[in-house]
């Protein structure tokens, strides 16, 4: 088979690194791509977000997998053959409009936090006066991992709220918000496949958004994760709690969603609440679980796209940790500069590095993005796993690069 994916970061060389390994893939192509993804596919000067290039390379390749959650929002899966993995853009609204995703939860039972949307920028300052502190504020639409923001005081939340709404440092995201209560526990990535009628879970995993240690500084897209969150949650009551009543409503709503559904949970002291609902694999968690995973994974992905996921009876999984620790750019999730050359990968041996923000100039392997690259590594236990991550990790180098030292930490 000949295989395009639709992304250019850490996520989709993770999913092409996992698909390479199939004995169905003839070839793989990728949308721009990265120096790490294009060691392993062709990459095709085509945009993730130009729709209409993609349908048009689309007839040389005989499946697509849609990696990132703004072309899914745009509605790609809409505009192509039937044979493209993701949700349709009705489905990815799920993640792409939060206040959607808030409404679904209310309807359904699912359980979340209390919460407060507003449009009007004055309703939003005066709805400061009946909150507590510390509270959660997010931006409604889509913002790649940095529209949400816990507050500590009232100071705090009209700052952040002219900048959103306002200012619109975040562009049309941030022209609707989300006050949400915040919540105290401990969080886990929840992923399955659903095909719209069967449901086949992922293993979990443990996201550190926050940039600095101890989970201080502002959030980002991910600055690590480790899979498998062992022993935290129970599957089969996330499944029956939150994953089918959320496909149940969509479904009474004309959604057949088809894809990856990810609930970000909060594991707290009442049981399991919904911070947010993703329409597509986790970046960077995709990374540890690729890694984990020993059953061939296009079959699955197939089998998602043909509703015929009831064939799939399970996913075999490497017993074992798997930890991914992010490279990132100076300033990063702010201003940062590009061009940075890399050194030392050729020194990773008992890592598997992938790439997010980078690009090939001649023969120097540049940075060129936030998050630059994903170094995930394998052990028996997670405290060997972390250790040899970080191990791999002091072999590379490039100006002003900076990461978190407690990635896999417990």
């Amino acid at each position: 088979m000949r295989v395009l994916v639709v992304g250019k970061g850490g996520r989709e060389h993770a999913l092409i690194w996992k698909l390479r390994q199939s004995s169905l893939v003839d070839e793989i192509f990728c949308t721009q791509g990265n120096a790490g993804i294009c060691e392993l596919a062709e990459c095709i000067d085509v945009s993730p977000e130009d729709i209409e290039g993609i349908i048009g390379f689309s007839k040389n390749v005989d499946f697509i997998v849609v990696g990132p959650e703004n072309p899914l929002a745009l509605g790609i899966v809409n505009e192509l053959p039937k044979k493209t993995f993701g949700p349709t853009k009705e489905g990815a609204l799920i993640e792409a409009d939060k206040s959607f995703a808030r409404e679904l939860m209310k309807k359904t039972g699912v359980c979340g936090p209390k919460f407060k949307i507003t449009n009007d920028y004055r309703t939003a300052v005066a709805y400061l006066d009946e909150i507590e502190y510390p509270h959660v504020i997010k931006a409604s639409g889509l913002a790649f991992g940095k529209g949400s923001f816990i507050v500590h005081s009232k100071e705090e939340a009209q700052k952040i709220l002219k900048e959103l709404m306002v200012e619109h440092k975040l562009g049309e995201a941030g022209s609707k918000v989300v006050f949400e209560e915040y919540l105290e526990g401990t969080e886990t990535s929840f992923f399955v496949l659903t095909d719209g009628k069967e449901i086949l879970p992922l293993v979990t995993a443990h996201d550190y958004k926050r940039l600095l240690d101890n989970d201080e500084g502002p959030n980002t897209g991910g600055m690590g994760s480790y899979a498998p969150h062992d022993g935290v949650v129970d599957i089969g009551e996330i499944i029956n709690k939150i994953i089918e009543p959320t496909l149940w409503y969509l479904k009474r709503e004309g959604v057949k969603y088809k894809g990856v559904l990810y609930a970000g949970l909060m594991l707290t002291k009442e049981g399991p609440k919904v911070l947010e609902f993703n329409c597509r694999f986790g970046d960077p968690e995709t990374q540890p679980i690729m890694l984990l995973l020993e059953s061939d994974l296009l079959p699955a992905l197939i089998a998602t796209v043909e509703e015929n996921l009831k064939e799939i009876h399970s996913l075999k999984w490497r017993k074992g940790f798997s930890v991914c620790v992010i490279a990132a750019s100076k300033g990063y999730p702010g201003t940062y500069e590009k061009g940075k050359e890399i050194s030392g990968l050729s020194r990773v041996k008992n890592a598997v590095v992938f790439h997010s923000g980078t690009k090939k100039v001649e023969d120097k392997i540049l940075t060129n993005g936030g998050r630059v690259l994903g170094i995930t590594a394998y052990g028996n236990t997670l405290e060997s796993a972390s250790q040899l991550a970080y191990n791999e990790l002091q072999k590379i180098y490039f100006d002003g690069i900076h990461y978190r030292k407690d990635i896999g930490k417990v």
